[in-house]
């Protein structure tokens, strides 16, 4: 499989900020985020990423600097998108803040059945190859762990005050707890092609928060 060659000089075209160059660039970022999600940062060709995108292979340096600029941009791509489908379910007033968690849980469970459990988090998984990526990705990717931390230890706060959960509850002790998990349980619900991991985790940590 052709990996990402040498960064080439040669005959790159000026970069552009019109709308067709911004349509391209995220159509590789698009296709780069389902591969990767799919298969991990290394294991992820060039060839198959232009291909799916339909960009030429000489085009890709036009849209990124090299290999590590690309994945540095999926990062932030996904941890954005990543934020916003929490918030959907962490900022519903509508329900009780553990509910709120739970709405989380449900939703990721339907996800990865729709893609029959071919596809974990970008962001666990690139930390599983930490030692073969660029040193540069490790802050970025705990940055991504932190501000996913800060927004389930908000709800955890919530849920505290409401009384769904002990006043001695340290919100921010067992945020880093649940996304400790369920990295854990999501690669083991891809390993078992199940998602009874999930379900397994969040019904222990639901149990953890109310009785702490």
């Amino acid at each position: 499989m052709d990996r990402f060659p040498v960064k080439r000089k040669r005959g790159r075209p000026p970069k552009s900020q019109s709308a067709g160059y911004q349509d391209t660039r995220q159509a590789l970022i698009g296709v780069g985020l389902a591969a990767l999600t799919e298969k991990g940062y290394s294991y992820t060709g060039l060839d198959e990423i232009l291909r799916q995108a339909k960009v030429p292979k000489g085009s890709f340096y036009h849209y990124f600097d090299n290999k590590e600029a690309f994945g540095k941009a999926l990062i932030e791509a996904y941890g954005l998108f990543f934020a916003n489908k929490l918030e959907r379910w962490l900022a519903d007033s509508s329900l009780t803040p553990l509910a709120r968690i739970q709405g989380f849980v449900e939703d990721a469970k339907l996800g990865m059945e729709k893609f029959d459990y071919r596809r974990g988090c970008l962001i666990g998984n690139m930390g599983q190859e930490m030692a073969a990526l660029p040193e540069s990705f490790r802050g970025l990717l705990s940055d991504v762990f932190r501000d996913w931390e800060a927004r389930i230890a908000r709800v955890l706060e919530e849920a505290r005050q409401a009384g769904e959960a002990p006043q001695h509850l340290v919100p921010e002790q067992m945020a880093q707890f649940f996304w400790i998990g369920w990295e854990g349980a999501v690669l083991r619900a891809k390993l078992e092609q199940s998602s009874q991991p999930l379900e397994q985790f969040a019904s222990g940590f639901m149990a953890l928060v109310r009785g702490c």
